[in-house]
């Protein structure tokens, strides 16, 4: 397996498990944090598109991602300067495929799915509940907050998430960034487009 195509697995998997013209900014203002986290937690469908990179001691790159999420499937389009095209991530609670010009590789998750292309893994299925600043259901959580109740940072799993802005998404308050680290690993999420859906099977 090239390296190349060992990157575009990284880079798919850190969204976890359609571009659209962004939600309007206008002079609308957040209200309280506490207002929003039941519709947060009841959200299982939606689409985004922004940026995501990875730095490691080895790599340092970046890919347009379009991610599409439903309650029991996502899939996940990443494409970027990388020259291998399309990468298509898909995942379902059974199993997670990941396709490309130079292959394709499935597993039951994406965790182990990225522990079979490059020896580590990453907390792939927190990252449906990180994108949406909410903690993950496992582990413990250190949360700092800004003053309406917002997460600024979250520390769960090893991981340390910081939270660079929030954009108004329909009736909710959505984040624009995500910096990500933990030893050796250090990944961005920036988000252009946030569009939440009516639930789906």
């Amino acid at each position: 397996m090239t390296r190349r195509f060992i990157v575009l697995i990284a880079l798919a998997l850190l969204a976890g498990c359609a571009a659209r013209a962004p939600a309007p900014t206008g002079s609308a203002e957040r209200g309280p944090w506490q207002d929003q986290v039941d519709r947060l937690e009841a959200l299982s469908s939606w689409t985004l598109a922004g940026k995501v990179g990875l730095r490691t001691p080895d790599e340092n790159t970046s890919a347009n991602l379009d991610w599409r999420q439903r309650p029991h499937y996502y899939r996940l389009l990443i494409s970027g300067p990388f020259g291998a095209g399309r990468t298509t991530l898909e995942g379902t609670a059974q199993e997670v495929t990941l396709t490309n010009g130079e292959g394709r590789l499935s597993a039951n998750s994406a965790e182990a799915l990225l522990e079979q292309a490059l020896g580590w893994s990453l907390p792939v299925s927190s990252l449906d509940h990180w994108i949406r600043g909410l903690p993950a259901p496992e582990g413990n959580v250190e949360r700092e907050v800004d003053a309406l109740g917002y997460p600024t940072r979250l520390i769960q799993s090893g991981w340390t998430i910081d939270y660079g802005g929030w954009m108004p998404a329909g009736d909710l308050w959505l984040p624009r960034r995500l910096d990500m680290q933990r030893p050796g690993i250090e990944a961005t999420l920036l988000i252009t487009i946030w569009q939440p859906e009516t639930e789906r099977d």
